[in-house]
């Protein structure tokens, strides 16, 4: 384990048993954990019997927490940083953390593993070859901004959604983009994990008298007009 280093490692994004051989060896053999949510990391940690001290790092936090850390690495210790699930650095607030540590002149090491909108998209049936990932579209501000300049896009579109207003989003997409080919890719990897395939107008229909519950990765067919 080198000394001075912060460890981005990759955990599950469902199915514990998601993770690699060399991700559960550097979370045992750092001097600590930054987690984005303690409870759901140290289920994990105590699955694979990792005994680490953990400490939270979240965006709430992230400002106050991010001098904390470096001196800690400074001090030539290490660090592995995990987020609720998935690769730190997609849609979390691992960036932040990371460009410090950069600017510090210290080293950050990935630890590979996986990401949820990359087997929703492998899964999907839509364009693989050239895609674009957006994250969670804004909630107020600049949403109208985002979902025109997407409705131009041709490649494949990625979008991150909660279930509580995946209905509002699918309006939207409906609306800017036109009755388009998507895929719901909900709970991937866990017991209930669901992959609904059709066009915009088909999938509200068939969600419309349904709880929809779990992580989502929304995943939208590029603007045939512009390929």
């Amino acid at each position: 384990m080198e000394a001075g280093v912060l460890y981005l490692v990759s955990t599950p994004i469902g199915n514990l048993g998601d993770i690699t051989f060399r991700a559960v060896e550097v979370l045992k053999d750092v001097d600590l954990i930054a987690a984005e949510d303690t409870r759901k990391t140290k289920i994990l940690l105590n699955h694979y019997a990792v005994s680490t001290a953990v400490t939270s790092f979240y965006s709430y936090n992230q400002v106050k927490k991010t001098p904390v850390l470096l001196d800690f690495l400074n001090q030539g210790k290490s660090i592995a940083l995990v987020t609720d699930a998935g690769t730190p650095g997609i849609s979390d607030p691992a960036y932040y953390l990371v460009t410090r540590v950069i600017q510090a002149g210290l080293r950050v090491i990935p630890i590979p593993g996986p990401v949820a909108f990359v087997a929703g998209l492998v899964a999907s049936g839509l364009q693989t070859r050239r895609f674009v990932f957006e994250g969670f579209l804004p909630v107020k501000k600049g949403r109208k901004t985002r979902l025109e300049q997407l409705a131009r896009e041709e490649r494949t579109i990625i979008l991150y959604e909660s279930p509580h207003r995946i209905r509002r989003t699918l309006d939207d997409v409906l609306n800017y983009f036109g009755d388009r080919q998507i895929v719901i890719a909900r709970e991937l990897t866990k017991k209930f994990e669901e992959l609904l395939r059709g066009r915009v107008s088909e999938i509200l229909e068939r969600i419309s008298q349904k709880v929809v519950k779990g992580e989502i990765v929304l995943l939208i067919e590029g603007n045939p007009k512009t390929k």
